[in-house]
């Protein structure tokens, strides 16, 4: 069984920034590519950025493209995303996912295990 928490979520003004991170247990975390999507109330949950097992191929939504940044540790079995020049239409929940293979997902039905979510707030 895989658990992936997430954490770094919180309050913050536009223009800011913040760093999410998503630690996952087991010994097969560098298997697997990594994603990030997010769910606004009232919303689908969307696909934020994704990651490639090696970490060598990175995609991100065009709404955070240039602002956001996805990145992994295979040593601390980790993902992370930095999100920079925050908007308050980034507010969400966001929810870190591994791939069913080693490629990075743009569709949540191509994950197998999701995290809790954090919340990300993003004031006007």
């Amino acid at each position: 069984q895989v658990q992936l928490v997430e954490s770094g979520g919180g309050l913050v003004q536009a223009g800011g920034s913040l760093s999410l991170s998503c630690a996952a247990s087991g010994r097969t975390f560098s298997s697997y590519g990594m994603n990030w999507f997010r769910q606004a109330p009232g919303k689908e949950r969307t696909f934020v950025a994704a990651i490639s097992w090696s970490g060598s191929s990175t995609y991100y939504a065009d709404s955070v493209k240039d602002r956001f940044t996805i990145s992994r540790d295979n040593a601390k079995n980790s993902v992370y995303l930095q999100m920079n020049s925050l908007k308050p239409e980034d507010t969400a929940v966001y929810y870190c996912a591994r791939s069913s293979d080693r490629g990075p997902k743009r569709v949540w039905s191509e994950c197998d295990y999701w995290g809790q979510g954090t919340q990300v707030t993003v004031s006007s």
